[in-house]
């Protein structure tokens, strides 16, 4: 006799069939973009190649462009302006693997940002790996290219390479960035530190983005107690990646010494009351509004404690042309708070 009662495991298996429905229609989707990316590379080549042996001018793209629409009034992708993109993305990428393997993967609004905004092959090639793997928006990706999150990474002044063991000291050091850049929270120079801190605190989501993949936020002024005297970590993270804490300390001038052997204080008591037994060597991380690089590679030098030493600017970095044209801080935050994956907007291919 069948029953009409709901068995006890069905929202179990619903729950996992719904998961299945919704990679099977990811991996569709992406299977699309990846055949539609390499349409537009074949269309790009293509015009590349009659340009250069049948001279090809500019009404010859127009009245292509005008035929396509004809063709397919459903499609939106074949504009002038688009054709002249797809000749770009051939251009750039003459080799039909790397579209095939790597930014095929990405969507065409990403591969525009990219076009657009880099001119060096290998910058285009890690900007477009590290947006592939951190699952980086159209924005996100606009706003590292502009802030040049690539090309400062691993410039940091550091002693990670005798204080942690050599796989963790490499990704350690690409960890860090020279300088950082903190114009977003729309203070002046002459900021004092507790204001940076309230600011960062503020734009936690920001400031998150600006330190880079594997950080998390732990605490503002964490409470140590040590020989029954109270100190106050200015910002506390832990990183996924390396598996440790980084306690942050921030100083409204210029580096000195004396900074190194108070973080390298904070790093025992971090080490001795907070880290766990599976959890690798605290790092210290200090962002000085200026430093001098010789004398911050002298203080690091006898440092039991893996330390960085990094400046911060303050100031806009950005032409306002381009300013205008970023999104701001409340619509970068309020994107990464509510990430996810739309398909359903990946389906458009602008």
């Amino acid at each position: 006799m069948t029953s009409e009662l709901i068995p006890s495991d069905y929202g179990e298996w619903l729950a996992a069939l719904k998961t299945q429905i919704q990679t099977a229609r990811q991996k569709a989707i992406l299977a699309v973009n990846q055949e539609l990316l390499a349409l537009y590379w074949h269309i790009g080549r293509d015009i590349l190649t009659r340009q250069a042996e049948q001279g090809w001018g500019t009404k010859v793209i127009e009245q292509l462009a005008k035929d396509l629409r004809t063709a397919f009034p459903e499609l939106k992708g074949f504009s002038r302006a688009n054709l002249m993109s797809m000749r770009a993305f051939a251009e750039a990428w003459p080799d039909i693997v790397i579209v095939q393997q790597l930014v095929g993967q990405l969507q065409w609004g990403h591969n525009i940002v990219l076009l657009t905004r880099l001119k060096d092959t290998g910058l285009r090639l890690a900007y477009a790996r590290q947006a592939l793997e951190y699952g980086w928006s159209r924005n996100t990706l606009n706003i590292h290219i502009e802030t040049q999150r690539i090309e400062r990474e691993g410039l940091a002044v550091t002693n990670f390479e005798s204080r942690l063991p050599g796989y963790q000291s490499e990704l350690a050091r690409d960890s860090l960035k020279d300088p950082y850049r903190l114009d977003f929270l729309g203070l002046g120079k002459d900021a004092e530190e507790r204001a940076i801190e309230s600011a960062l605190v503020q734009h936690i989501t920001r400031f998150l983005i600006e330190l880079g993949s594997g950080f998390a936020f732990v605490g503002r002024q964490v409470h140590l107690e040590v020989g029954g005297d109270d100190f106050f970590i200015d910002l506390l993270f832990y990183h996924l990646k390396l598996r440790c804490y980084v306690v942050v300390e921030l100083k409204a001038g210029a580096f000195k010494p004396e900074h190194a052997g108070k973080l390298s204080f904070y790093l025992s008591a971090v080490d001795a009351q907070i880290k766990r037994s599976e959890d690798s060597p605290t790092i210290g991380l200090l962002l000085c509004k200026s430093q001098n690089r010789v004398v911050a590679e002298y203080a690091l030098r006898d440092s039991n404690h893996p330390i960085g030493v990094a400046e911060y600017q303050l100031i806009n970095s950005l032409p306002d042309k381009l300013l205008t044209d970023l999104p701001s801080i409340e619509e970068i935050e309020a994107e990464l708070i509510g990430q996810h994956i739309d398909l359903d907007e990946q389906a458009k291919f602008e």
